[in-house]
């Protein structure tokens, strides 16, 4: 029986390519397999029967929308994740999504072995095959662009020679990624980090600076969950949708960052995530009024541990899905609406409410009706000061 190959398909130069070239260099047969994460672009059909065009045995693709949001999103935001306290892990969380897709389509059709068009510098080939040997470790990974060295020059001559049904002439200047949680923008002039980006260079965003009417929104909140923009229900990737819209109309969501990449290197990647950081910013402010103290101390140590977890590939590991326990415990509480006013690029929260809130008026108070007993913290003053103040008494001694 001859070997088979699954490989992560988009519908682009590279991964078409991909196709004949494995076929070439390992005589195996190519499965191929297209997964919408809301990325946008082509119809899932086309890019189908492109793949079956271009030499695949098989071709599959699979609408992700709604899996991608409740299962891999919706836990981003209960975890207020951001790596390095900006990056929404826009294509982080999209691997996982894909991994799930590729494994179960290899088992499905016989194939050994799991292919990628990523390169050898980047995350995201860490990301697919350390996700693929954690759900199979028996799978073996390929990636033709760093195994084979397919330089885009190479993969164009392919094209041409094999007289490939996809277009090669035309070459943004930057690479992009995009899906339902946000867009990525790298490469081209963005590689001098003093250059500025340019308009040209965002999609899901308007400019913060053109003048325009404030949007005021309320998300409401379950356990963590959003389930309603101004009062209407929706489902996870309905609110991220709509966010996307309303924030992004605003100019909300534009980040452009140096960040420190898993494999050593430092990267200028620009970022697009609307909706994300909407919800980030609503949800974080709940939790300020609905998490008790301590434990959402705790929770930011974890929250970040738990970025990085995801930011570095490992979505799958033991220690992650048991950070996920404690985060879904942390957030059994996190009911209620948060008010935001999106304008000028900024969603600035302005209101919150909550049956669950821990926000006690009349202790807060300082007018009339005030129940908080300011006679007690002289003596909680003495008490919780106490061992530093003996330590300072021993060090002035010596």
């Amino acid at each position: 029986m001859t070997e088979r190959v699954v490989l992560a398909y988009s519908g682009g130069l590279d991964t078409s390519v991909c196709i004949g070239w494995i076929a070439e260099e390992t005589g195996a047969e190519v499965v191929a397999v297209a997964v919408d994460v809301g990325q946008g672009g082509e119809d899932l059909d086309v890019i189908r029967k492109r793949a079956l065009a271009c030499g695949a045995v098989e071709a599959e693709v699979a609408d992700a929308k709604d899996e991608f949001a409740d299962e891999y999103c919706l836990p981003a935001i209960k975890s207020n994740a951001l790596y390095m306290d900006r990056y929404p892990l826009v294509s982080a969380l999209s691997r996982p999504t894909i991994v799930k897709h590729l494994v179960a389509a290899a088992k499905k059709h016989g194939a050994g072995t799991v292919a990628h068009g990523c390169t050898g510098k980047g995350n995201d080939q860490v990301r697919f095959e350390a996700g693929i040997s954690s759900l199979a470790p028996d799978l073996k990974c390929i990636a033709p662009v760093r195994d084979y060295a397919m330089t885009r020059d190479k993969a164009i001559a392919f094209c041409e020679e094999k007289g490939l049904p996809i277009a090669t002439s035309k070459k943004s200047p930057y690479s992009i990624d995009q899906n339902v949680f946000g867009r990525a923008v790298e490469t081209g002039f963005l590689e001098d980090i003093w250059n500025a980006p340019i308009e040209d260079v965002y999609d899901y965003t308007s400019n913060p600076a053109t003048p325009r009417e404030a949007d005021e929104v309320v998300i409401t909140f379950s356990a963590g969950v959003p389930v309603a923009v101004d009062g209407k229900p929706v489902t996870v990737l309905q609110a991220i949708q709509q966010l996307n819209e309303r924030a992004g109309a605003q100019g909300v969501g534009r980040i452009d960052m140096v960040e420190d990449r898993l494999v050593g290197i430092k990267s200028r990647e620009v970022y697009e995530a609307p909706g994300a950081l909407a919800l980030i910013t609503a949800h974080q402010e709940l939790e300020n009024v609905t998490v008790e103290r301590e434990l959402a101390r705790y929770k930011r140590q974890v929250e970040q541990r738990w970025t990085e977890l995801v930011y570095d590939g490992m979505w799958f590991s033991p220690l992650k899905r048991a950070l996920d326990g404690f985060i879904t415990e942390a957030n059994q509480h996190v009911s209620g609406d948060v008010r935001m006013t999106l304008h000028g690029g900024r969603a600035v929260v302005t209101g919150r409410r909550s049956e669950q809130s821990l926000y006690d008026f009349n202790l807060a108070t300082y007018d009339t009706g005030d129940t908080f007993d300011q006679s007690m913290s002289k003596g909680f003053i003495e008490i919780f000061g106490l061992s530093s103040k003996m330590a300072a008494k021993r060090d002035q001694q010596a």
